[in-house]
């Protein structure tokens, strides 16, 4: 078992930035890939980023790219997500996951331990 944490969200201005970070414990944390997943209200869950168990690789939707930034520290047990330039079309309930197998990392629904989000809202 894993559980998360995510703290960060919060209230910005168009054009500013947020630093989300989530908080794993329970089994070794170096073993998992992990991912933050955004939903909107009455919009489908929607991949963000997601990095490999040694933080070697990272992934990113297309519209992320460019302004969003995954990063994963082990001896810490956490992920951040860094967000800058952030437009209102960014505002979303984050979440972040974690998964033990490799796969499709874009994909949601191969995750296996989710955290309860944090609130993003982007003001125009």
């Amino acid at each position: 078992q894993v559980q998360l944490v995510e703290s960060g969200g919060g209230l910005v201005q168009a054009g500013g930035s947020l630093r989300l970070a989530c908080a794993a414990s329970g089994r070794t944390f170096s073993s998992y890939a992990m991912g933050w997943v955004r939903q909107a209200p009455g919009k489908e869950r929607e991949f963000v980023a997601a990095i490999t168990w040694s933080g070697e690789t990272t992934y990113y939707a297309d519209s992320m790219k460019g302004r969003f930034t995954i990063s994963k520290d082990n001896a810490k047990n956490t992920v951040y997500l860094q967000m800058n330039s952030l437009k209102p079309e960014d505002t979303a309930d984050y979440h972040c996951a974690a998964r033990y197998s490799p796969g499709n990392y874009d994909n949601p629904r191969e995750y296996e331990y989710w955290g309860q989000g944090t609130q993003v809202t982007v003001s125009s």
